[in-house]
């Protein structure tokens, strides 16, 4: 019997449908966030000028970054949402993980940039010159809407199954702990410790980093292709339909999106007709489906 690649249509078009239902969603939200983190951006340069604190000014650079990220983040999830092509035939959801990748380009330079002015002001004694009631009631204004941009992209990346907002919502969610030790620098300032800000730098860049290596860890393995199901769990459940006799290949991989594309190569009786073959190979795909998701499988039938 010919080996026989089976798709099932039905899963196709829902494919298609999750798409075009998907990427509007994911757009909108990184429309709304990037307002939000250009607004807070403003305000901490503008505190950061006032108090001369580099602490307040790495929370900015955080934020600004996050603002250029949801531009470039906008353009990027159209580019992936575009149906398959003849040169993309496995449609183009990569390009949302590149763009995860872009996040940690940038992190590594404002990580990098903060790293040095944090040790150099501390060579030289650098501190903030001025700090107000105002200034602390401001930047925690700003703490109160990075909380609010994080747990508003987390639920939506997890929803969507979109990578670059989850990745893009672990770069704010560093904000998070950034503006946490700004507010801690400016109080210090009150305290007599003005020259604890130029530590703090060091640990935000620090803390910039970490979260560079998270992202990382996220998205280089949909990129090269690494297992998205254990062999052993996709032979359980091919098995597991009838008058399945074998399963001798299995491979698997997944997109940013969490799409799993998966090649089967089962055995079945000799005397098989062609139209069994090709019913036991939709009973597979949806066997598939049901256990791990939107799935795109296709199946290789040979004889036992």
């Amino acid at each position: 019997m010919n080996a026989r690649p089976s798709l099932s249509a039905q899963s196709v078009e829902r494919r298609k449908q999750w798409e075009r239902t998907r990427s509007p969603v994911v757009r909108s939200t990184l429309l709304i966030v990037l307002v939000l983190n250009a607004a807070v951006a403003l305000v901490k340069v503008a505190v950061g000028i006032h108090t001369g604190a580099l602490t307040v000014l790495g929370a900015a650079l955080e934020s600004g970054l996050d603002t250029f990220n949801n531009v470039i983040g906008i353009s990027l999830v159209s580019l992936a949402a575009r149906a398959p092509d003849e040169d993309h035939p496995y449609g183009h959801d990569k390009f949302e993980t590149l763009g995860a990748l872009g996040i940690v380009g940038f992190l590594s330079i404002s990580c990098f940039e903060l790293l040095r002015e944090g040790i150099e002001a501390l060579l030289s004694q650098r501190v903030p010159h001025h700090v107000s009631a105002g200034d602390l009631a401001i930047v925690i204004g700003t703490l109160g809407v990075n909380v609010f941009v994080v747990a508003f992209e987390r639920r939506r990346g997890r929803r969507l199954g979109s990578t670059f907002l989850l990745a893009d919502a672990a770069h704010t969610g560093s904000d998070i702990l950034v503006t946490l030790l700004a507010l801690a620098s400016l109080a210090l300032w009150h305290a007599g410790l003005p020259w604890l800000d130029a530590v703090l730098a060091i640990a935000v860049s620090l803390i910039i980093a970490w979260s560079g290596y998270h992202i990382l860890r996220e998205s280089i393995p949909i990129l090269v292709d690494e297992r998205a199901i254990e062999a052993r769990r996709l032979r359980d459940v091919v098995l597991a339909v009838p008058k399945i006799q074998d399963v001798r290949n299995v491979r698997s991989r997944s997109t940013a999106s969490g799409q799993l594309f998966a090649e089967v190569t089962i055995a079945v009786s000799g005397g098989t007709s062609v139209d069994e073959a090709h019913r036991l190979a939709d009973a597979v795909e949806d066997a598939i489906e049901r256990a791990f998701g939107t799935s795109e499988v296709t199946v290789h039938v040979e004889p036992a």
